[in-house]
């Protein structure tokens, strides 16, 4: 059975990285464990992967990053754990693409290795991108993503503010929209008999 740990944020005001589900995290891990890093949704890889190396080292666990390495289809193989971070989900998933990891990705989570995602990398547990808010500043060569859970996931979900005067589209319209054109069933996700049939509201 997957083992999914899906976040909607990686900060919350007022605290550092991954403060706020540091025990989630530990919890689902186990200690010491090797954890495999998808960097691809912010442009700098270098930058994003030495700050999530450090956050996981001071909870215990040493990571990877699948950019920095020569086989990266070799450290989600070896890895007791994948994380994938947030960021921008169309260059997330163009990375994933491009670096041939989705397969890899998906086999072994479908085989039991823990998979956290956070924001975008929520989403691409998802059938497909859709549901993201994200601009497309770059094309990925299909909305398909990992396809590890039935459902879709619309993060940083926030209710319409009473007092606000912004006329503009809420996130509640966005999710109506996209069921409006997705309620059936999925037939090219991963595993064929997937459903796209709730959307999740993470706060």
């Amino acid at each position: 059975m997957a083992r999914l740990l899906l976040i909607s944020n990686s900060t919350v005001h007022e605290r550092s990285y991954l403060d706020h589900v540091e025990d989630e995290l530990q919890d689902f891990l186990e200690s010491p464990a090797r954890v495999a890093f998808v960097p691809f949704a912010l442009y700098d890889r270098n930058r994003y992967a030495a700050q999530v190396a450090a956050r996981f080292a001071k909870m215990g666990y040493e990571l990877t990053s699948v950019h920095d390495v020569s086989n990266p289809q070799r450290v989600i193989r070896e890895a007791d754990a994948v994380f994938v971070g947030g960021g921008n989900t169309f260059r997330l998933l163009k990375g994933l693409y491009e670096w041939n990891l989705l397969e890899s990705i998906r086999q072994r989570v479908l085989a039991g290795m823990p998979y956290i995602g956070s924001s975008a990398g929520s989403i691409v547990a998802c059938p497909t991108l859709k549901t993201t808010k994200d601009m497309p500043v770059v094309q990925p060569p299909s909305f398909d993503a990992l396809g590890l859970v039935r459902f879709q996931i619309s993060p940083h979900y926030l209710d319409p503010d009473p007092s606000s005067t912004h006329m503009g589209e809420t996130q509640e319209q966005r999710i109506l929209q996209y069921l409006e054109e997705n309620e059936a069933p999925c037939s090219d996700c991963a595993k064929g008999d997937f459903s796209v049939w709730k959307v999740n509201r993470f706060r």
